[in-house]
């Protein structure tokens, strides 16, 4: 188990950007950016012998500020805050007082803003010492950041395993009632070649998902998965039942007791040999096959394109502050924030 911290020689507003590698006996390591909380490697083992990066992201950190790459803005491998998926009309009140957030993806907000927790440079607030993997990164967002409410202190720690597991770990406190949901948009491909997914077999374990209007945001109606598109209550191809014009962009409500660290998603590719499993707190998880992926330089000077990665997006429902039926995503000043996702990587049995 080893940590190793490196200057990107890239400063944002006076602070350095570092690259952050964690990495255990297996040979095993993940690179963290402490801007946006970027991971940009998960270097991993196949059942070939080879070591197989499962993530995409980009060879220099200057792509990340390519003009480009922010317009289409992707969100690739970041953290997402302070809200996660779409607000509807931009707009939510806590205790009578109503808030306003930019509308940036039609009349709606999209994860946390213009501006948001992927943009900013975190804190190194603590590394592991001996055998421990681990890092912890801290942003404060300032009272009315983005539109939200209170002053807000994320906590975010990043945990490999010797048994190959990313463990994130998430603690936010606030000084005044806000609303909040944070993830992570790590976009996977476990094919040794990359490329299309749409041959890897996804297994969900949610009996239902979120309807959704013509903007993706949820309603607040669950509709059951039996007999539609969305089943993956049993492991199946991603492509099988698709339109392959869309893909997958939904939101499903995990079969779990709220709060429990359960498994919430299985993905296997066979050429690879690879099984990622998300286990998570969180009530729902969130897949999407990045439909609108569009970047020229990735990592070797590949392509992304749609469908070329799966991200499965752990958090609470999306627009639940607009839903009362929904589990609350209001923090108070009284109570401390928590989550925890884990991204386990393992050879198919």
């Amino acid at each position: 188990m080893s940590i190793q911290q490196t200057s990107t020689g890239k400063f944002i507003d006076g602070e350095e950007i570092i690259a952050i590698e964690l990495s255990n006996s297996k040979g095993t390591y993940v690179e963290i950016f402490n801007y946006g909380a970027i991971i940009n490697r998960f270097v991993v083992k196949n059942a070939r012998g080879d070591m197989q990066d499962i993530v995409l992201g980009f060879d220099d950190i200057e792509q990340y500020f390519d003009s480009e790459y922010l317009e289409n803005n992707p969100h690739i491998g970041s953290v997402i805050g302070r809200y996660a998926n779409r607000i509807k009309g931009g707009e939510f009140s806590i205790d009578g007082e109503n808030y306003q957030l930019a509308k940036n993806t039609g009349t709606d907000s999209l994860h946390g803003g213009i501006v948001g927790f992927d943009k900013k440079v975190w804190d190194i607030v603590e590394i592991g010492e001996d055998n421990q993997s681990f890092v912890t990164l801290e942003y404060e967002s300032v009272d009315g950041e983005e539109g939200f409410p209170g002053s807000l202190i994320v906590d975010l720690t990043f945990e490999l395993t010797e048994n190959d597991e990313l463990i994130l770990t998430y603690e936010a406190e606030t000084d005044k009632a806000t609303a909040i949901n944070l993830t992570h948009h790590g976009y996977f491909n476990l094919s040794p070649k990359g490329g299309n997914i749409g041959k890897h077999k996804q297994q969900i374990f949610a009996d239902n998902y979120l309807e959704q209007d013509e903007n993706y945001c949820v309603t607040g109606k669950l509709i059951p998965v039996k007999g539609t598109a969305l089943d993956f209550t049993e492991l199946k191809e991603i492509s099988k039942d698709w339109n392959p014009e869309e893909g997958y962009d939904q939101t499903f409500v995990l079969d779990k007791t709220y709060g429990d660290l359960s498994l919430a998603s299985k993905t296997i590719e066979d050429e690879s040999g690879l099984t990622l499993s998300v286990y998570t707190t969180e009530p729902v998880a969130h897949l999407y096959t990045s439909k609108y992926l569009k970047v020229k330089n990735g990592k070797g000077g590949r392509a992304y394109g749609a469908y070329d990665a799966f991200c499965i997006e752990t958090q609470h429902h999306p627009n639940a502050i607009n839903i009362e039926e929904f589990p609350s995503t209001i923090l108070r000043p009284e109570d401390l924030y928590t989550q925890t996702t884990i991204f386990k990587v393992s050879l198919t049995k």
